[in-house]
């Protein structure tokens, strides 16, 4: 599934054991090449539900048919603990399976989704419930749990930390390629890019608020944005608006061949993140795809995003909710190469040493571990 939680799971999984791991995941587009492209034993099941609530017949009936279909899987593999994605809606399905058959179950949280949680009572009250009946939680970053402590009454000894992570070995520094930049359509236009779904929360509309500012130091300046969402139609609306047709580019979602190469050649990356009512960026993993492969970044002072990066020496961290801040900062470094050189640099090395997908795996594989023996 496309997206940074998608890719998380994924990257962490794909290197367990095939014999510790098998998956229930919902429906997805290209999802039977996928599933033949590995060989962990998966299960497809309807996992997008009407509402996460199980007030109404029909939100009952959701549920149950996941959860009765979910320990069928788990029965005919001798699941020993169950690993859910979220405390919603997942979450509340392990936790009706332990109810029905003792079945353990550990529960990650990533924060935007207990944000969201807060917004309804009846939400509140069942993921609090999934919380207190994990065995443990683990956060996708310390602001993460936070959260958890703070506005959820987690237990600090009750929190584990798991931050996403980086294929160091296919996200990697290359050097400007102009045949590659010309096919993007950049030739020697310097270039901000931004790869995240078209949301509020990413702050695209904030980027291109900025650009009036940013063009007087960089006149040609191209705001290249990577993803697709809901947001698109706002987002052309503010260009138009803005006078920027000429220097905002939409390069819809791509592979991660093509992916990386817009990495490599951009000059800056930007998420320009900020909380938009209670949505917030968990984590930020492109922040840290972006250093590993020697960009300087941006993030914004919001969610976990600030955790990806060292502030001053491999990125900025700005307020995103005024453009006029942001547009400043933007300009300063487009303006000083050796700057960027220098955070680049700094950026590959703070990505390998501490985000490298293997040492996490290592590090998820003691956890689980961790679970499974605490469950007994």
């Amino acid at each position: 599934k496309v997206g940074g939680s998608g890719r998380y799971f994924w990257e962490i999984y794909r290197r367990r054991p095939a014999s510790e791991v098998v998956i229930v995941a919902g429906m997805s587009p290209g999802q039977d090449e996928f599933d033949r492209s590995h060989d962990i034993p998966i299960c497809r099941i309807e996992l997008t539900l009407r509402s996460w609530g199980v007030s109404g017949i029909e939100n009952l009936s959701e549920y149950s048919r996941a959860v009765r279909l979910i320990r069928t899987f788990a029965r005919a593999h001798q699941v020993g603990v169950l690993h859910c994605g979220r405390c919603l809606p997942e979450g509340l399905m392990a936790l009706a399976l332990k109810a029905w058959c003792g079945l353990p179950y550990l529960c990650f949280a990533h924060g935007e989704e207990l944000n969201y949680a807060r917004t309804s009572r009846e939400l509140t009250w069942l993921a609090r419930r999934v919380l207190n009946g994990s065995v443990f939680v683990i956060a996708n970053s310390r602001n993460t749990e936070k959260i958890l402590r703070e506005q959820w009454g987690v237990l600090e000894k009750r929190v584990r930390i798991l931050y996403p992570g980086v294929d160091v070995t296919r996200f990697v520094p290359a050097p400007r390629d102009a045949t590659a930049r010309a096919a993007l359509g950049w030739d020697h236009r310097p270039v901000v890019l931004t790869v995240g779904r078209l949301q509020r929360r990413k702050g695209h509309d904030q980027m291109i608020r900025a650009l009036r500012t940013v063009r007087l130091t960089a006149p040609d300046v191209l705001y290249a944005i990577i993803g697709g969402g809901e947001e698109r139609e706002c987002l052309q609306a503010i260009i138009d608006d803005e006078g920027q047709g000429g220097h905002v580019q939409f390069l819809g979602e791509l592979e991660d061949d093509a992916l990386v190469k817009c990495y490599q050649q951009c000059d800056l990356f930007a998420l320009p993140n900020r909380q938009d009512g209670e949505d917030i960026e968990g984590f930020g993993m492109v922040l840290v795809e972006a250093q590993a492969c020697g960009k300087p970044v941006i993030a914004g002072a919001s969610g976990g995003t600030a955790e990806t990066l060292e502030e001053g020496k491999t990125g900025r961290v700005v307020a995103c909710e005024d453009s006029h801040v942001l547009a400043a900062v933007v300009a300063e470094l487009l303006a000083d190469e050796p700057l960027r050189l220098r955070m680049g640099k700094a950026a590959r090395e703070r990505a390998v040493s501490k985000f490298d997908w293997d040492a996490l795996s290592v590090e998820a594989g003691r956890l689980f571990a961790e679970a499974a023996g605490s469950s007994r």
